[in-house]
C-alpha cells in the first residue's frame, strides 16, 4: 500500500479542495419586452414580464 512521503501542508490541501477555480460567470440574456439584461428563466426585474406575460406589477 502506498504511503505519503511527506505531510501535505494545509494551504496546499485547501487549494486542492477549494472550488474557486470552478466558478463560472452567470448567464445573462436580453428581456424580449424591455431589452434589459436579466438572468434566463427568471422574471425580469425591470418590467416584471416572464415569457410575454406580466407576472409582477411595476409602476411606470
Amino acid at each position: 500500500m502506498a504511503v505519503p512521503k511527506r505531510k501535505v501542508s494545509k494551504a496546499r490541501r485547501d487549494k486542492r479542495r477549494s472550488s474557486v477555480w470552478k466558478l463560472k460567470q452567470p448567464a445573462f440574456c436580453k428581456c424580449p419586452h424591455c431589452g434589459e439584461l436579466m438572468v434566463p428563466h427568471r422574471v425580469c426585474g425591470n418590467c416584471g414580464y416572464y415569457k410575454g406575460v406580466e407576472v409582477l406589477k411595476k409602476d411606470a
